[in-house]
């Protein structure tokens, strides 16, 4: 982290720290680019500063400079994720079981969950910010306009426009769930882990929605389903199988929470990172197993494994 464009641009800007990688990660699903474009929008700020620009707005100023930010970001990163290997998933955004992880981590939207992420995969670089700020923030069209650029009316008809092309089950509910909520998801992903390790098949079924899915993104890295599993037995069988070879290579899976929602880590046997798995829940069921064992989407979280590596990578 660059911890002197953060100084350089002043204590009162640090404070919206949290908010900004949340906007950013939101538009890019990345946190290695999350943080990126939080420091340039830091640096944006202090070079205004130097040059004897007067901001009135603090907060508003840094949420449209990382949001025009990540709008031509992703713009440029088009062609890479059209020619991604395999299923995409966003960058696991993990806090520990205890709450631990740094703090703009901790305080991300719950909103952003991975399957949310995917589907927003859909949308036009200024449909997504106009669909985030709105929809995860809660943003007025007013504000919406002038953070992008675009008028209030055009903002309206490219919201509209996005909500249709986004799955209606894939917004949030709001801004978290409710602590009672948080923790019956938190047991129902101890029961299912449990099930998976012990190879209780009929368990894992019995907590699988009809239409649940299982993602998997290795990038071409690491091992991975080539594509989308959505039966649930199949789905059953896969992760038992999973846990099964996590176990033989001394592997163990740590609880966690994953983008705001129950999931775990898988450690080797060294203590290095060898996958993260979210879980989404809806109704008491499962509804999505994302799994993430590209490497280069683990790096954040400390040292990688090699186990799950596909030879010469």
């Amino acid at each position: 982290m660059c911890v002197s464009a953060e100084a350089s641009a002043g204590t009162d800007a640090y404070g919206y720290r949290p908010l900004l990688f949340s906007v950013a990660y939101g538009m890019t699903g990345s946190v290695g680019d999350a943080e990126d474009l939080v420091q340039d929008a830091f640096l944006g700020l202090t070079r205004a500063r130097r040059a004897g620009t007067v901001i009135t707005d603090l907060k508003a100023y840094l949420t449209t400079a990382v949001t025009r930010l990540a709008i031509n970001h992703l713009k440029s990163a088009r062609v890479r994720r059209e020619t991604y290997v395999g299923d995409w998933l966003p960058e696991p955004v993990v806090v520990a079981a205890d709450g631990s992880g740094p703090a703009e981590h901790a305080e991300l939207s719950d909103a952003l969950s991975m399957a949310f992420l995917v589907l927003l995969e859909v949308l036009s670089p200024v449909e997504r910010a106009v669909f985030v700020l709105r929809e995860v923030f809660g943003h007025g069209y007013p504000e919406v306009a002038r953070i992008t650029g675009k008028s209030e009316a055009n903002c309206r008809q490219i919201f509209a426009r996005a909500r249709k092309r986004v799955a209606p089950g894939a917004r949030p509910a709001g801004p978290g769930p409710l602590p009672e909520r948080r923790a019956e998801g938190a047991r129902l992903a101890d029961r299912f882990f449990a099930a998976a390790a012990g190879g209780d098949l009929d368990a894992l079924l019995g907590m699988l929605a009809p239409d649940a899915v299982f993602q998997g993104d290795g990038g071409g890295k690491a091992q991975a389903l080539a594509a989308s599993v959505t039966e649930p037995r199949r789905i059953g069988r896969l992760l038992v199988g999973g846990f099964h070879r996590v176990r033989a290579l001394g592997a163990v899976l740590e609880p966690a929470w994953v983008n705001g929602r129950p999931g775990g880590v898988t450690y080797d046997a060294e203590g290095r990172v060898a996958s993260v798995v979210a879980l989404d829940i809806a109704d008491g069921a499962i509804r999505a197993v994302h799994a993430v064992s590209n490497p280069d989407k683990l790096a954040h979280l400390g040292p990688v494994s090699g186990i799950g590596l596909l030879p010469g990578r």
